[in-house]
């Protein structure tokens, strides 16, 4: 008879594994990029009395690290006279690394003078303008009313970084409450501020603004953005000189003209275009030796604090206080010792990479090797996701320029020469789209026929794939008639 259903506990054995909290940790630390690692050291100094950070012309982290491996901690069983002990051992290589690193070290700080240099380069960035910025500054030169006024800064306020309002102004004058005709009317003042093209709520409108304002609002420029928008971003000149009663070449000039206008107003005051990227390792040649080193400036280096000695010399202390300082101690030296094996790590694939991409540094991307995560992990002796995990979000800077170094991990092609990495490929096609005659521009089938007399076998397929992620029109959207 079949059971009814209904709710029941079953007890089950089986086994699952569970990442412990450390090792969570290390793997967090391997993965962040130099910002990230800043502030979650950052956070764990607050939070940890018995952590400091060192002057950055004492790379302590390399010596803590090393120490840390010899280093006793505190037992929670331990009597007093063993905490003691074990402080005092503590105590005496702290004074040691700090001893050793002043007469040994081989690290050479900034003198003041380059120092000072390096913070005037600092100070001397200047922020750029926002686009709303930029077009508050603009209102103070109009005669707006103080009520129209707010509807203006609402609206700026509300354009993307592209300079679009792309939220329906029926839909910002039901949530504000405001007349939909003063929306509208102040909305067209804007508009004529610069950039041409702002407030625009779609490309057509800010064509059409930009063709307004040089004087071409009847223009057959216009007409085809009016209405033949779609076939001119597809090339379909034919369709369009029909409905026009055009010729070809007129309408491959209308067309021409129009790819000068913006089709993002808001693209010049991109915040995009202030990133700044420090590199995690910098390659430089040294006697003729292209040699990996560490950007040491962009890791904090750290320490255990002579915090514990003060509360060692204050003499008796609580079994709670005791705990706490053995706690904060662990957390510290595996802190500086995740740290310190992070670096290593990074510094090993580097080496890797070097050793791999000699012909790369010497010549540039076209003759860039193959290289896979898992080579390079069998190399250092590690598993293939921690390479992974430590070339995530970190940067090169070679001879060539600044590389991710995610970039010197790409598949291959056996060729008659050797062996080719796609991304050397893939320069290989845009050099041929870019030398092409225009007027009739190679196709896939024929670049793959050049790309085999030089050696290089490839199949079409591949070569829509590489245009494709090159940003490149297939040949028909090519053509300049």
């Amino acid at each position: 008879m079949p059971q009814a259903p209904g709710l029941q506990q079953v007890q089950r054995l089986s086994l699952q594994q569970v990442l412990a909290p450390q090792l969570q940790q290390s793997l967090h630390l391997l993965q962040v990029n130099a910002l990230e690692l800043n502030a979650l050291v950052h956070e764990e100094l607050q939070q940890n009395p018995l952590l400091e950070e060192e002057p950055k012309d004492e790379p302590q982290i390399e010596a803590e690290a090393a120490a840390a491996e010899r280093e006793p901690v505190p037992d929670d069983s331990a009597t007093d006279d063993d905490f003691k002990r074990e402080f005092e051992v503590l105590s005496k290589l702290d004074d040691e690394w700090r001893e050793h690193f002043a007469q040994t070290s081989s690290f050479r700080g900034r003198s003041p003078e380059q120092e000072e240099q390096h913070q005037h380069f600092f100070d001397s960035i200047v922020q750029r303008e926002s686009l709303q910025q930029h077009l508050l500054s603009q209102l103070d030169d109009t005669d707006l009313s103080a009520e129209d006024r707010k509807v203006a800064e609402l609206l700026i306020g509300s354009f993307n970084d592209d300079g679009y309002l792309l939220t329906p102004i029926e839909e910002l004058a039901i949530n504000t409450g405001l007349p939909l005709e003063q929306l509208e009317r102040v909305l067209h003042i804007v508009q004529t501020f610069h950039p041409v093209g702002v407030g625009a709520r779609n490309l057509r409108e800010c064509l059409l603004i930009q063709l307004d304002r040089l004087g071409q609002s009847e223009s057959l420029e216009a007409a085809v953005v009016s209405h033949h928008l779609d076939d001119l971003g597809r090339k379909r000149y034919g369709e369009i000189a029909r409905a026009l009663n055009l010729a070809i070449d007129d309408i491959q000039r209308i067309a021409n003209f129009i790819s000068t206008l913006e089709p993002k107003p808001g693209r010049m005051f991109s915040v995009e275009q202030d990133q700044y990227v420090a590199p995690d390792v910098i390659v430089q040649e040294v006697e003729g030796q292209y040699v990996a080193q560490l950007n040491s400036d962009q890791v904090p280096h750290l320490r255990i604090s002579n915090t514990y000695k003060e509360l060692m010399a204050g003499g008796e202390q609580t079994r709670e206080a005791k705990s706490y300082i053995r706690e904060k101690i662990r957390a510290g030296k595996f802190l500086i010792k995740c740290i310190h094996q992070r670096q290593q790590t990074i510094l090993n694939i580097a080496k890797v990479i070097v050793e791999r991409q000699q012909e790369f540094l010497d010549k540039g991307i076209s003759h860039l090797k193959p290289l896979t995560m898992g080579q390079v992990a069998e190399k250092i002796g590690v598993h293939e996701t921690t390479v992974s995990r430590a070339v995530a979000n970190k940067y090169m800077q070679t001879p060539h320029g600044l590389f991710e170094m995610k970039f010197f991990f790409t598949p291959g092609f056996e060729t008659a020469t050797g062996a080719l990495s796609n991304a050397s490929v893939k320069e290989q096609i845009a050099k041929l789209i870019e030398r092409e005659d225009s007027g009739n521009p190679l196709s896939d089938q024929e670049v793959v026929a050049v790309l085999k007399e030089q050696g290089i076998p490839i199949a079409r397929r591949t070569v829509a794939k590489y245009r494709s992620e090159l940003n490149i029109l297939p040949s028909n959207l090519r053509k300049k008639f």
